[in-house]
C-alpha cells in the first residue's frame, strides 16, 4: 500500500504540483498569536464548544457564494472557513486555554490525518499498479470510498460492538440532509420502496395520518414530520438532492417576493404588507411573469 510519503514524492516530481505555502504557514502563526497570554482576550477564552456553530455559519456563507457564483467573496467566505479549522486545532493544540500544556493534536496532525485518508481512501489513483486508472466513474469511486470506510470502521471497531448502519450519520446535520443521507443507507441495506409511485403512496399515507390528528397538536407535528420524511425519499427516489431542491426553492421565493415589494411601491406607491392579499397575489403572479420573460429572452 503507497504511503503518504511515496504519493508526495511522487507527486511533487510532476508539472505543476504546488509547492510550499508561506501564507498558510503565517496564517498558522496568527492564530496562534491571538490565543498567547497577551494575544485577543475573545480568542484566549474560546473553546470547541463556544465556537462551534461558527464552522457551520461560515460554511454556509461560503455555500452562498457558490451558488450566487460570487467569486470575489467566496474567496473570502473560504478564508473564514479556515479560520475556524485553524482555530479549533489551536485550541486543541492549547489544551483548551492559552498557554496551555498543549491538546492531543494541532493543525499538522490535522493536515497529516487528512492526507492519509485521501490516500487511503483513493486506492484508485495511490494504490498497486493493477487498480490505478481501473476505475472511470464518479459512480465507482464512491463504492471504493465506501467499501474503505467500512474497513476503517472496522478496524477501529476491533473487538467492540458492530457500529449501526446510521452512526456516521451527524445529527447536527440540517434535517433534509440528514434524512437523505439516513434513507440512502437504509435504502442499501436493503429496506427500500420498489417504485416512486410507491412513495407516493406513502407519502399519502402520511398525509392521511397527518389530517386524522388534532390540529396543531404533537402528534400532527410527528405526522407532519413523517410526510416530509416520505418527500424527501421521493426526492432520492428520482436522484434530487432535497437540501438543494428547497434551497433554490428559497431563493426563488425571496428573488419574487423583493420583486413584490419593489411593484408595490412603483405601481401602488404603497409597502407590500398595505396592499392586501388580492392584490399580493396578482403582484406576485406579475413577478412570476417577468421572470418567464427573462427567462426566455435569455435562451433567444
Amino acid at each position: 500500500m503507497a504511503t503518504t510519503d511515496s504519493v508526495d514524492a511522487e507527486t511533487r516530481e510532476r508539472a505543476g504540483a504546488p509547492g510550499t505555502h508561506p501564507e498558510f504557514d503565517r496564517l498558522v502563526r496568527t492564530i496562534w498569536r491571538l490565543r498567547q497570554p497577551d494575544g485577543c482576550p475573545w480568542d484566549r477564552v474560546q473553546t470547541h464548544e463556544s465556537i462551534s456553530k461558527n464552522m457551520i455559519e461560515e460554511a454556509y456563507e461560503a455555500v452562498q457564494c457558490i451558488a450566487d457564483a460570487d467569486e470575489t467573496h467566496l474567496r473570502e467566505e473560504l478564508g473564514d472557513v479556515l479560520e475556524q479549522v485553524l482555530l479549533h486545532a489551536q485550541i486543541a493544540a492549547d489544551g483548551g486555554v492559552a498557554g496551555g500544556a498543549g491538546g492531543a493534536y494541532d493543525i499538522d496532525d490535522v493536515c497529516r490525518d487528512l492526507n492519509e485518508k485521501l490516500v487511503r481512501r483513493h486506492p484508485h489513483v495511490f494504490g498497486d499498479p493493477e487498480t490505478v486508472g481501473a476505475v472511470d466513474s464518479a459512480g465507482q469511486v464512491m463504492d471504493i470510498w465506501d467499501d474503505v470506510k467500512k474497513s476503517e470502521r472496522a478496524a477501529a471497531g476491533a473487538g467492540d460492538a458492530e457500529p449501526g448502519l446510521l452512526d456516521s450519520v451527524p445529527v447536527s446535520l440540517p434535517a433534509l440532509m440528514q434524512c437523505q443521507k439516513i434513507s440512502k443507507r437504509a435504502a442499501k441495506a436493503g429496506f427500500e420502496w420498489e417504485t416512486v409511485a410507491d412513495v407516493w403512496d406513502k407519502v399519502a399515507e402520511e398525509r392521511a395520518e397527518y389530517e386524522a390528528e388534532e390540529p396543531g397538536s404533537e402528534a400532527a407535528a410527528a405526522e407532519f414530520g413523517d410526510i416530509l420524511f416520505a418527500l424527501v425519499n421521493v426526492a432520492r427516489k428520482q436522484g434530487i438532492d432535497a437540501e438543494e431542491a428547497l434551497a433554490a426553492s428559497n431563493r426563488k421565493f425571496r428573488r419574487r417576493w423583493a420583486r413584490v415589494e419593489a411593484l408595490a411601491r412603483e405601481l401602488d406607491g404603497a409597502d407590500a404588507s398595505e396592499v392586501g392579499t388580492v392584490r399580493l397575489n396578482e403582484l406576485w403572479d406579475m413577478a412570476k411573469a417577468e421572470e418567464a420573460a427573462a427567462g426566455e429572452a435569455a435562451a433567444e
